[in-house]
């Protein structure tokens, strides 16, 4: 076989092999990036509330053993009311210094403890009734796991219907006879409240008054959606 024809085949070979990776970065036309979005208000059904215990002492030793004694009080206390969830959150102690900032004059400590409840009554009441030892930190309003996911795939199938008729219209204006999927992406977001300052001041002025029932409770509701990004090609008659 003659050496040049024997040099040729490789070449050849390799330039079929090629030609499959050269369609695939060939340019497409007719592309269209659409978005569509499906959205609705979910009611809050979790209710979260954050107390603590601050004080100050001379003895750190002393302080710690206070602080300890209010907490395990108030956790032995919830969690005899069914449906709330009981969690310790941060605890830090810091130095008082005097006037002059150079000796230690106190100590100053602070922990947390989170209750959790669908049961928003019940929390409302032991929230009331351990603000005699305790201070509310935070109460705010959330969307149960289960109850997010559960919208969230509802809203999937409409942002994926919505995203189709857009995809319908697209082709229409540009006057084509059809359309192929290119790519697409699917992303939930939810739109959380702040906390409710009104609630929380309203919760504090019961720690200066014996027997005051627990407040009336509006949950409100956050906003979930689902986009539906992606690219379609226009196929033209």
């Amino acid at each position: 076989m003659p050496s040049l024809f024997r040099l040729a085949m490789p070449l050849a070979f390799a330039v079929l092999a090629s030609l499959p990776a050269l369609a695939e970065d060939a340019p497409r036309y007719n592309q269209v990036s659409l978005r569509a979005e499906a959205s609705r208000e979910v009611a809050h059904d979790l209710m979260r509330v954050t107390l603590y215990s601050e004080a100050q002492h001379k003895d750190s030793g002393q302080l710690a053993s206070d602080i300890t004694r209010s907490l395990n009080a108030a956790v032995e206390r919830a969690r005899q009311v069914a449906g709330v969830t009981v969690s310790l959150g941060s605890r830090n102690s810091y130095p008082v210094y005097d006037d002059q900032g150079r000796r230690i004059v106190a100590w100053r400590e602070r922990a947390e403890l989170r209750l959790e409840s669908a049961d928003f009554a019940a929390l409302s009441q032991l929230s009331a009734e351990l603000l005699g030892e305790l201070k509310i930190g935070d109460m705010r309003f959330a969307i149960a796991d289960a109850t997010r996911q559960k919208g969230e795939d509802e809203l999937l199938q409409e942002a994926v219907k919505a995203f189709g008729e857009r995809a319908k219209l697209a082709t229409r204006a540009l006057g084509g006879s059809g359309y192929k999927l290119v790519s697409l992406n699917l992303n939930s977001a939810g739109i959380t409240p702040p906390p409710f300052p009104r609630a929380a001041m309203a919760m504090k002025s019961m720690d200066r008054e014996a027997g005051v029932p627990a407040q009336e409770i509006e949950a409100g509701s956050s906003q979930v959606s689902v986009s539906a990004d992606g690219v379609i090609e226009v196929q033209m008659p």
